[in-house]
């Protein structure tokens, strides 16, 4: 297979787990969303929280965030699919994605040591 830039890449020898459908465009969103301290401290929590999740309210003493400022990062979270929120009676449960963050971390890797070739310039030695 060859890139745009005449760069040919060699067929991985070693599986990795194909993300059919997770576009670049999407994967750069979630990244960029990620790519804030408060947003990436939040994600972090929750990941560790494991699927039961989080309050709210304890992602914002955790973390110390200011309420509102919290709102508008879980909703940042939210809106790229990285978190989601369900209402349990009076408390509002935060979760990480787990099966959006897999499939961000197998876009990154789809191709690991897969190899890259990059043919010689003309005229160099």
């Amino acid at each position: 297979m060859e890139s745009p830039f005449g760069i040919k890449a060699f067929q991985s020898r070693r599986s990795f787990v194909s993300v059919s459908g997770m576009e670049t465009g999407q994967v750069a969103e979630r990244l960029e969303a990620l790519g804030n301290a408060t947003r990436l401290g939040i994600f972090r929590l929750l990941v560790q929280a494991g699927p039961n999740g989080f309050p709210v309210g304890e992602v914002q003493r955790a973390l110390d965030v200011p309420p509102s400022t919290l709102s508008h990062h879980l909703a940042r979270l939210m809106r790229v699919g990285l978190v989601t929120q369900e209402r349990q009676g009076r408390v509002l449960i935060c979760r990480a994605d787990f099966e959006t963050m897999n499939a961000v971390i197998g876009f990154l890797t789809e191709k690991c040591c897969a190899g890259v070739e990059i043919p010689a310039q003309a005229g160099a030695a």
